[in-house]
């Protein structure tokens, strides 16, 4: 069961936070500002099937390891301490802040400047999770090392 749980709540996680960060994305470069709002709004709800996925996912992952720290699985558990620090102290605290900012209509510098360092910190999030479900795959045998 846990080989089952540890992918797809890793999976939801990540394909939760590239939903945040395209939406954010495609909002700034296109949208009016009643989307921008609807969007960052939108993304602190995002947070209830977020955090339990990745709480899901880092439980389950601790418990796949067994104990084991080396290899592909030191790996993703060196990424992990990053990932969270990431979110609780970047991408957390600035997805609320942008939310309130845009609720109350105040698209400043101020707001663009969190904007762009949530992107940032956003896009990191990405990459080193894209990175964890890559090693998964390959401890899972279905993905084999490149040369």
């Amino acid at each position: 069961m846990k080989t089952l749980i540890h992918p797809l709540a890793g999976t939801l996680a990540t394909l939760t936070i590239a939903v945040f960060w395209l939406s954010t994305a495609i909002s700034e470069l296109t949208g009016t500002p009643e989307t921008v709002t609807l969007v960052k709004t939108a993304i602190p709800w995002g947070f209830l099937l977020l955090i339990p996925a990745l709480m899901v996912t880092g439980a389950s992952g601790l418990k796949l390891a067994r104990g084991r720290r080396g290899g592909l699985i030191g790996a993703k558990l060196r990424r992990m301490p990053i990932i969270a620090a990431n979110g609780i102290v970047v991408l957390v605290p600035a997805a609320l802040f942008l939310a309130a900012k845009a609720r109350g209509g105040a698209f400043d510098a101020t707001f663009y400047a969190v904007q762009a360092i949530e992107l940032v910190a956003g896009a990191l999030n990405l990459f080193l999770l894209a990175l964890s479900l890559r090693d998964g795959i390959r401890l899972s045998g279905r993905l084999r090392r490149g040369r």
